[in-house]
């Protein structure tokens, strides 16, 4: 394997003979997944930075990393050894103007066209117009410096358990329809493998811990094609797609396919890829919005809660098990460490019913390590679960019946006061937010102040949002809901009844701790209304199911009302999860969900 340097090295020797001045990788796929199959870990391998997020930028004598500040720490580790800048995105000007900052009148700039967005080039074109500097999209340029390119993923793909599908493909396919009709499209490009996956019923395994599967999707009121290869297909999926009037054709045929289609076309500007539209006639208009899947796909029905709350609780049977084999190995004096916790986890969840895989890495962070909100441990860096601190896990699964994720923070050895107010403030937020009663089609970032109300009063803050969308047997991340106070409120923001999105505030010492609390909620219809000349409104159930420690709280911060919701919460904790749960997890669940007295 080369090393990053060796890498760097070629691609600028390949931008030389292509007459390409700079060149940028973002960590992206054609369908512009957050996470990404082998094939396109493009910008981890040319810059040894190993997160989810980031953008690579090279020019003959420079090279930069930009990404979020959950990576700051780690992609300032990962470079530097490198030559590679990290670009802190919020604080440093973004690539697209660095590229224009740094290069002269009329030079070019290269891509790979199945890796950029239609809405990244727009961007970028127009931070470069001034300069009269070119994007252009050498086909081969990449391959040439990548010669131990992973290849193109090919296991099964399977059909989605029919006991937890609500709703038929054909079903699907046609309120979609309805859609194009209502926005005036002929046509439909989905790429995204997430609605593609929730479309057909279908799911797979070729991005790490998300069921989706390589695939793009054509739709018009007549026709549905579906390119995947259909080799990979298993016979009870290829049967479905056929009686749901899907049409299949190979993977690689979507972009002369789309060569073909004329009026209007409805397509993501965010989820379709520069590549994939590059034979589409000039004439044909588009139509940019989000997926209508999108939408759909995140307002869950009723039988989808159902199994969703089924399924929270065996996940969190699952976690008491846990937690009881975690402290009493503590207790017996045995040794951990945080790359421990995966395994265990994974133990415990795969022996419940309808358990598939993790639905993510699994995020354990003793004391500093945890100050990393995506902090990853690794055999060469990893901390022993000893002394006095606390441990912060996020961790998650994939089920028939649903997604979880989850962080809880517990006790090890006699944490500080210092921690224990800090866990508490974080508490309070998460409460504050649990217990929020908001008017129905509110735009998500704008009840995020809600739940920071007592960390700002502390002066205290977290740079991540607070709530993101979860995917039902689909993605950890999806929208289009988003809590996040940095979020600027758009249309597609509404909450709706039956969304599914994550309460997770956290506190952040770099150097000291991090403490993150983290439960999914569904947005549910305010029962018995009180009033109704208001319009609708909505609550948070809270569908998560785990003690949440109750060893770290400092009491004299929290208010009766906050008391009492956590007792109340406690309490359905332990009437779900007793009848599911036996010996040690038992006595651990019963122990950990005893009412808090002030």
């Amino acid at each position: 394997m080369k090393s990053v340097q060796q890498r760097l090295s070629a691609l600028r020797e390949a931008m030389k003979k292509h007459g390409v001045d700079a060149f940028v990788i973002p960590s992206a796929d054609p369908h512009l997944s957050e996470y990404l199959p082998e094939h396109w870990q493009a910008r981890r391998d040319f810059s040894g930075f190993t997160g989810s997020a980031g953008t690579l930028v090279v020019t003959a004598d420079k090279a930069g990393v930009w990404t979020d500040s959950r990576y700051w720490e780690q992609a300032g580790q990962q470079l530097a050894p490198n030559g590679i800048e990290l670009q802190k995105m919020g604080v440093d000007a973004p690539y697209t103007e660095w590229l224009a900052q740094n290069l002269p009148e009329g030079a070019v700039v290269g891509a790979p066209a199945d890796m950029f967005a239609l809405s990244g080039e727009r961007g970028l074109k127009q931070a470069l117009a001034a300069k009269n500097i070119r994007l252009e999209y050498p086909e081969t340029l990449l391959d040439e410096v990548w010669d131990d390119r992973p290849a193109l993923p090919t296991p099964e793909i399977y059909v989605h358990h029919p006991d937890y599908v609500s709703e038929t493909a054909a079903e699907k396919l046609a309120r979609i329809r309805t859609a194009m009709k209502e926005q005036g499209a002929d046509a439909h490009l989905v790429s995204s493998l997430d609605d593609i996956a929730w479309i057909t019923n279908l799911r797979g395994d070729d991005v790490p811990f998300n069921p989706v599967f390589l695939s793009h999707l054509f739709i018009s009121q007549d026709k549905a094609v579906l390119f995947t290869d259909a080799g990979r297909l298993k016979a009870e999926s290829a049967e479905a797609l056929k009686a749901a009037g899907f049409e299949v054709l190979p993977y690689a045929q979507a972009a002369d396919y789309l060569a073909g289609v004329k009026g209007a076309l409805l397509i993501d500007p965010n989820k379709t890829a520069v590549g994939t539209l590059r034979r589409l006639p000039e004439d044909v208009r588009l139509i940019e919005a989000i997926h209508p899947s999108t939408f759909f796909k995140s307002v869950k029905s009723d039988a989808d809660i159902t199994h969703i709350r089924n399924t929270m609780a065996e996940d969190g049977a699952a976690l008491c098990g846990f937690f009881a084999e975690f402290e009493q190995i503590l207790a017996d004096g045995g040794e951990l460490s945080e790359l421990d916790i995966d395994g265990m986890l994974y133990k415990h969840r795969s022996q419940r019913p309808g358990f598939i895989s993790p639905s993510f890495d699994t995020i354990a962070g003793y004391n500093a390590n945890a100050a990393l909100p995506h902090y990853s441990a690794t055999p060469e860096n990893n901390s022993k679960i000893k002394g006095d601190g606390m441990l912060l896990i996020d961790s998650g699964g994939q089920y028939w019946g649903g997604t979880t994720d989850i962080t809880r923070v517990v006790p090890v050895g006699n944490p500080s006061a210092a921690m224990k107010r800090d866990y508490t403030l974080v508490l309070k937020a998460h409460i504050s937010l649990a217990e929020t009663i908001f008017p129905e089609n509110i735009k998500g970032p704008m009840i995020d102040a809600i739940c920071r109300k007592s960390l700002w009063q502390a002066q205290c803050d977290y740079g991540h949002g607070t709530g993101h969308g979860v995917g039902y047997f689909l993605n950890v991340h999806e929208g289009p809901q988003s809590i996040a106070v940095a979020a600027v409120p758009q249309p597609h923001h509404a909450m709706k009844s039956g969304m599914l999105t994550s309460n997770e505030p956290g506190l952040y010492r770099p150097g000291k701790w991090g403490i993150r609390i983290e439960s999914l909620v569904i947005n549910r219809p305010v029962e018995n209304p009180e009033e109704t000349e208001f319009g609708k409104f909505l609550y948070f159930e809270t569908v998560t199911l785990c003690p949440i420690d109750t060893r770290l709280i400092d009491t004299k911060l929290m208010t009766g009302s906050e008391i009492e919701w956590l007792n109340q919460y406690h309490a359905e904790v332990r009437r779900r999860l007793e009848p599911l749960t036996e010996g040690a997890a038992k006595a651990w669940l019963i122990e950990r969900t005893e009412p808090l007295a002030r």
